[in-house]
Formats: structure tokens, sequence, C-alpha cells
């Protein structure tokens, strides 16, 4: 009895993100929602244990945003910011103090963390789909990222394509790419470190 309300939620988010996925395809990245798999490499990739400011772009239904909460520290704060509606509503009906969601675009993030009184971040996690951005979209929000993030900070973004590796080149330099397999589709992982080559 006691798991059936996390079994409801799961299903719920599944549906929604199948609808939203209907909706705006160029905006989510994936048919379904990451596996747990993907969810514990993102966050070990990320070092979100002993990250103080977490950021993640695109959380859409809230899975991957539950596995950071659960993994980072208890003085530590995550922003998530979400540009669709539906999904940042269930991110933002998440409750815990530690979680800061924004509904906006992903543009402007030096100016929303200076909004919520947010220090630069020690992470920046991203599922947005870069391949199905309009031209110069994906730069703009590459540029929002490496002013925003904190020396020697890390972007990960996770993604079926490669696209996000040669938009993120001029702002982060060469990065580290990894495969998880146990998810549908496979995704790549990819890590670059602010003022470094990658990890």
């Amino acid at each position: 009895m006691s798991n059936a309300k996390p079994h409801r939620a799961l299903i719920d988010g599944r549906y929604v993100f199948f609808q939203e996925f209907l909706k705006h395809p160029l905006e989510i990245g994936s048919i379904i929602p990451s596996s747990r798999f993907l969810e514990r490499r993102i966050v070990a990739t990320a070092g979100v244990r002993s990250a103080r400011t977490i950021v993640e772009l695109g959380p859409g239904t809230g899975g991957t945003t539950r596995a950071i909460l659960r993994a980072m520290a208890p003085e530590a704060r995550l922003l998530t910011v979400e540009i669709n509606p539906n999904f940042h509503a269930l991110v933002n009906s998440l409750k815990d103090d530690r979680l800061i969601a924004h509904f906006g675009s992903a543009r402007g993030l030096k100016e929303v963390l200076q909004m919520y009184g947010l220090s630069a971040p020690e992470a920046v996690i991203s599922g947005i789909p870069f391949s199905t951005m309009r031209n110069g979209l994906g730069s703009q929000i590459m540029e929002a990222i490496s002013l925003a993030l904190a020396p020697g900070g890390c972007f990960v973004a996770y993604q079926v394509s490669n696209q996000v590796a040669s938009v993120c080149q001029p702002f982060l330099g060469p990065g580290r790419m990894e495969v998880e397999l146990f998810n549908i589709p496979p995704v790549r992982v990819y890590r670059w470190e602010k003022n470094g080559s990658g990890c």
C-alpha cells in the first residue's frame, strides 16, 4: 500500500511527458523520461554530492530532479529552469526546501541565479535537446552556462545527439563523453569543466 502513491506518480509523470513530447517534440529530447541508471550516472558525473549550488536545465517531469535531491548535501541548493509550464508545475510541486523551481528560459541563467540570491553553481546539468534548437539559441544558452559556472565547476549534458559537443566547444573546450546503454534510447553523457579541458 505504501508503494502505491510513488508508483502512481511515476505513471502520471510518464503520461504527462509523452503528452508534452507529442505537443512540443523539438523542445523535448526523448519520448520517455530518463531511466534510473541514467539518473545515477548524471548525479555521479556532475559531482552532485559535493556541490553547494546546482542548476538543472530542462528538468522535465522531475525524475532527475528527485535523484539530485536525494544525492545532494542538506545545505546545498538546487535551481531548476524549465520553459514548459506543465513540466514546471510538476517540479514545483516537489516538497523540498532546498529546491527552487524557476519558470523561464536558460538564456538568462546568471540573472536568474542573482534573482534567488544563489552563488555561482559548481554543477549545471542539462537535458534540453541542443540538436533541435533554432540557430543561435544553443550558443546563447551555452554562453549563459559558461558565464554562470563557478571556476572549476562542471557542465553535464545528457543527449541522444552529439550536437552539444560542437556547440559547447567554443565556450568550455573539449569535454569527456560516456554512453549510458541502460536507457531508451541510449544516451550520451558529456562533462566539461570551466577553466579546464574536460575531466
